[in-house]
């Protein structure tokens, strides 16, 4: 499959969805406090893409080759899960830090977007984890223009997360999007720089890095979907769908409630 290259009426629907998946995660927001359940966050989120914003949310139903159908709306995968955590009737509790993970379909384009939450008070160790995987991703993102290549953004990712002391997952990565959920290209959040795909403008996928407090390797739970971390080291993940532009990038799934974005990305770092 080739990568496909988004016309600008394209673009236009894209900023549409990933803006209503990243308003999801405003919605949230609010809601993600002890005592609170993931299946309440997922009737929220799905009320809300569903009733309010008119999306059809994109992870219910979904089913992979060799997986079975995605039974929630979002996705919700809690301290050392990794990703594809299915919401339930678990109530959170004060310390534990929750990745919701939203994708909306509008008018037939997909938007993608994921936020770590800490829960009430969490630790010094959880608060690090969470802000460091979120400048791992702005380290990738700041990478993407118009003659940069698939493993700079990879390479910029690993090294950061590397030098904090954390590890980076590697079976899970990065992808194309738009009318499908997942398209060409892969992209890895580790790797060489100069290496793998030309960045061409009208380019559109997400990077969306799951770091580990502990070693990189994970396994997958026992439900056909959520994968945890093989040390039960916390694990953390945040996701933005980016454009390539003709001078640089757009980050598509921004919205009001989204954390400040790293100082390093205004300084040019």
């Amino acid at each position: 499959m080739s990568i496909t290259i988004k016309t600008e009426a394209d673009i236009a629907a894209m900023r549409v969805a990933c803006r209503l998946a990243a308003e999801v995660l405003d919605v949230l927001a609010a809601h993600v406090k002890p005592g609170v359940t993931t299946n309440e966050l997922d009737r929220i989120a799905h009320d809300h893409m569903v009733n309010v914003q008119g999306c059809i949310p994109a992870p219910l139903d979904y089913a992979p080759p060799g997986y079975q159908p995605y039974p929630k709306s979002i996705c919700t995968s809690i301290n050392h899960q990794v990703c594809h955590g299915i919401p339930n009737d678990k109530p959170l509790k004060n310390g534990d830090i929750v990745n919701c993970d939203i994708t909306t379909i509008k008018d037939g384009w997909h938007g993608d977007t994921s936020r770590m939450f800490v829960v009430g008070e969490g630790s010094i160790a959880a608060k690090r984890l969470c802000q460091l995987t979120y400048d791992a991703m702005w380290k990738g993102i700041v990478k993407v223009r118009p003659g940069a290549r698939l493993g700079d953004i990879g390479h910029a990712i690993q090294t950061f997360a590397e030098n904090q002391g954390l590890s980076v997952v590697r079976e899970f990565c990065g992808h194309g999007i738009g009318r499908k959920f997942h398209e060409e290209p892969q992209v890895l959040h580790y790797g060489r720089p100069g290496t793998l795909d030309v960045l061409q403008p009208g380019m559109v996928f997400t990077i969306e890095p799951m770091i580990n407090a502990g070693r990189r390797e994970i396994k997958e739970a026992g439900d056909g979907w959520t994968i945890v971390t093989k040390d039960r080291s916390l694990s953390a993940q945040w996701e933005h769908t980016v454009l390539v532009t003709a001078t640089g990038y757009e980050v598509l799934t921004v919205s009001p409630g989204m954390p400040p974005i790293p100082a390093f990305v205004n300084a040019g770092a």
